[in-house]
């Protein structure tokens, strides 16, 4: 038996996941002693009738445990979310793999499911004919044998790709959604004439990685609204790989303050004794960090000794709000969050509970996908992913030049709206 056809036969009955507390009386959003409720997935309600969606796959990579087998053979096999069983109406149809490393598992699930395989992202759009021949696009480049810049940005070629699908896109007068894996690049100029391009020709598109979208433990929502007095996120790993899933959990919570997302002014990155100092000097706030580090699960030792060389994300954004972004070296390992609300005595407070070695956040983040391959609708904003795309970017600018703050007036005009409660 496939194990496609082994989840759709399967059906457990599931443990309850992360789901959003908008609608609660707390006017944060926040209930701190609230079992978490059931889940809730995101394509729950949404018709599932006619034919499957047939989606092209694009990946630099494929291989075990890397994002393209996260996201991509999880539209092929279907998934369990915690012991709930759950097949895409959605069909993968064609694939196309840049690099073909030892490891190496496009190949081989490409011939046990009868998938395409092209050698080019245009003939995987057009099946090999002419116009475009999918209902929506999944474009994972993440992972692969490629050049990394002076900055330490890996040179991961998600503009090209991109502009592959657009090139289809444009030739075939018409357009489907698409879904970038985790920020638009590592150029703000790309992930600009990215976004445009989507603007222009008004396909629906998403972006972004399966942090925001995982359990939040305890559930943690901020309504819109607000009025958020100070911002830190808890995350490790490499300084971009990682520093950019540590912004979008500072940046859900930072675009729902009162005002909304107005763009941000200026950023910083310090490293060790200088990102130390900086908390000294008050310009971030330890009670933050250490109110964030209260819900990741163990004890821990020493903080400073532990993250002697811990990097520190500082944003300053266009209203005032001062936000910050800790890279943990040997503290911990996980990521979390901490909010000063005006008028609280204690911070808001949530950790992303990353399944493990289940995986399943990748489980909600493709099932948002899903979504809004069905609908057309994204479940959120990519503005979002373009905007901590820039601040990437820039705050890579940042250490290459030992630390000093860069104004970012391109970021100051990067402002959106949320929707919703």
């Amino acid at each position: 038996m496939r194990r496609r056809d082994f989840i759709a036969a399967s059906g457990a009955a599931f443990l309850g996941a992360r789901a959003s507390l908008a609608g609660q009386e707390d006017p944060v959003g926040e209930s701190q002693r609230m079992p978490e409720p059931a889940v809730v997935l995101p394509t729950d309600g949404v018709p599932r009738e006619g034919k499957e969606k047939r989606i092209a796959a694009i990946t630099t990579a494929y291989f075990k445990y890397s994002h393209a087998d996260d996201i991509i053979t999880r539209f092929i096999e279907g998934y369990s979310i915690i012991g709930r069983s759950h097949i895409p109406h959605c069909k993968v149809v064609s694939l196309y793999v840049e690099q073909f490393p030892e490891t190496d598992i496009g190949r081989g699930m490409a011939a046990r499911y009868k998938i395409p395989m092209f050698d080019s992202p245009q003939k995987a759009l057009t099946l090999g004919g002419r116009e475009l021949a999918v209902d929506g696009v999944l474009l994972v480049g993440e992972h692969g044998d490629y050049p990394e810049n002076e900055k330490g940005q890996k040179l991961y070629p998600r503009r090209r790709l991109f502009e592959e699908i657009v090139k289809v896109f444009r030739a075939s007068g018409r357009s489907v959604p698409v879904f970038n894996d985790k920020h638009l690049s590592y150029s703000w100029e790309d992930s600009k004439w990215m976004v445009g391009a989507s603007r222009e020709l008004g396909f629906p598109m998403m972006a972004g990685s399966s942090v925001p979208v995982t359990w939040r433990r305890p559930p943690l929502e901020l309504k819109a609204g607000t009025e958020l007095e100070g911002s830190l996120s808890v995350g490790y790993g490499g300084v971009e790989s990682y520093g950019f899933h540590t912004l979008e959990a500072l940046q859900i919570f930072a675009e729902r303050r009162k005002g909304g997302e107005t763009g941000v002014r200026a950023v910083q990155c310090l490293e060790g004794p200088e990102a130390w100092k900086a908390a000294d000097e008050g310009r971030w706030s330890l009670d933050l960090l250490e109110a964030a580090l209260e819900r990741i699960p163990g004890r821990r030792g020493r903080l400073r000794e532990e993250d002697a060389g811990a990097v520190v994300f500082l944003v300053e954004y266009k209203d005032g709000l001062r936000a910050a972004a800790y890279l943990s070296r040997r503290h911990a390992a996980e990521w979390a969050f901490a909010g000063k609300i005006r008028g609280r005595a204690r911070p808001a407070t949530t950790w992303f509970y990353l399944p493990k070695p289940q995986r399943d956040h990748f489980g909600f983040l493709s099932n948002h996908i899903e979504k809004m391959f069905l609908t057309g609708r994204p479940s959120y904003p990519v503005e979002r992913t373009h905007l901590t795309t820039g601040m990437l970017a820039f705050l890579m600018d940042s250490r290459a030049a030992g630390g000093r703050q860069i104004e970012t007036p391109e970021l100051e005009a990067a402002g959106y709206r949320i929707t919703g409660t």
